[in-house]
C-alpha cells in the first residue's frame, strides 16, 4: 500500500464567515492536491471560527447541511479527502449542538462524522453537548482512520481505545491555546509512540476573541518523531503516512501485545 501524503492546514480563517472559510478550504485543497496530497485536515470549528459565542446557535448546521455539501464538492473537485471541524446541529434533538469533525473522501462521499467527547473549558461546556462515541473510524485507501478533536487526544485512554480498534491514522482538528504548547511538542508524539499509530494534529493560530491559539500543527509518527510541524503562523505543512513504517514499528514495539487488561479495571471507575 503506498504512503498517504497528508496536508495540515494551520489557519483560524475568518471569524463567523462560513463562505470565506469555505473559500480558504478550497484554496488549501488546490495547493495540497498540487503537492500530491491525498488528505487535507483543517482545524477545530474551522468553518465558523472558534470564538463565536452565541453565534454558534445561528451558524450550526446538520452533518448533511449546505456547508457539508460544499466541502464534499471541494474534496471531489480536487481529488483528495478533506477533514474539518464545524458546529453540528442535531436535527433530532431541538437545540442540541455538538463540536464535530467530518471527513469526506476524495470522491466527495461522507466517510465519518465525530462529536467531541471531552469538552474543554467554560466556553465549550456552555454551548456544546458532549458526544458519546469515543471511536469513530473510516477506511481511507486501505488505512483505518479515526477522528478526535483537540482535548480528546490528551486523554490516554481515549487514544488507546483507537489503537485497540485498529486505527492507523488519527485525525485531530484542534484549537489549542497558549500556554499548552507541550501538547503538540510532547504529548502528541508520545501518544503516537505508545499507541503505534500516526496522529495528524491541525491547529488554529493567533488571537481570536479571548483566546490565543499556538499553532504548531504536527504529524506524529509511531516512532515518536514529528514528520511535519508548523510554526506559529498561517501555514500548510505536509508529511507522509507510510504503512511500511507502521508495520515495522509495530513489530518492534510490544506495548499493545504486552498489555494486561485485567489490571486496568479502575481506569473506567467513575471515582475521582
Amino acid at each position: 500500500m503506498p504512503a498517504l501524503r497528508a496536508a495540515l492546514l494551520q489557519s483560524s480563517g475568518q471569524l463567523g464567515d462560513v463562505a470565506a472559510n469555505l473559500k480558504l478550504l478550497d484554496e488549501a485543497a488546490a495547493r495540497a492536491a498540487a503537492a500530491g496530497a491525498g488528505l487535507l485536515l483543517a482545524p477545530e470549528l474551522f468553518l465558523t471560527g472558534y470564538a463565536i459565542g452565541a453565534d454558534i446557535a445561528r451558524l450550526a448546521e446538520p452533518a448533511d447541511g449546505p456547508s457539508a455539501d460544499a466541502v464534499a464538492a471541494i474534496a471531489a473537485r480536487h481529488g483528495l479527502a478533506v477533514g474539518y471541524g464545524y458546529p453540528e446541529r442535531d436535527t433530532g434533538q431541538h437545540g442540541v449542538i455538538y463540536n464535530s469533525a467530518q471527513l469526506f473522501g476524495a470522491d466527495g462521499s461522507p466517510l465519518a462524522n465525530y462529536r467531541k467527547t471531552h469538552l474543554f473549558g467554560d466556553f465549550e461546556l456552555k454551548w456544546f453537548t458532549p458526544g458519546d462515541r469515543s471511536v469513530v473510524q473510516a477506511d481511507l485507501g486501505g488505512l483505518t482512520v479515526g477522528l478526535m478533536i483537540c482535548y480528546d487526544v490528551e486523554f490516554p485512554e481515549n487514544v488507546r481505545a483507537q489503537a485497540l480498534a485498529g486505527t492507523d491514522l488519527l485525525l485531530v482538528p484542534t484549537a489549542l491555546m497558549h500556554p499548552a504548547e507541550i501538547v503538540p511538542d510532547a504529548v502528541v508524539p508520545v501518544r503516537a509512540f505508545e499507541n503505534q499509530l500516526y496522529i495528524a494534529y491541525a491547529n488554529r493560530t493567533g488571537p481570536e476573541g479571548d483566546f490565543e491559539f499556538v499553532g504548531r500543527s504536527t504529524l506524529a509518527a509511531p516512532d515518536g518523531t514529528a514528520r511535519a510541524r508548523a510554526g506559529q503562523g498561517e501555514d500548510l505543512v505536509f508529511g507522509e503516512v507510510d504503512p511500511d513504517v507502521l508495520t515495522a514499528s509495530r513489530a518492534l514495539n510490544p506495548y499493545l501485545r504486552d498489555r494486561r487488561p485485567g489490571l486496568y479495571g479502575s481506569l473506567a471507575d467513575d471515582r475521582t
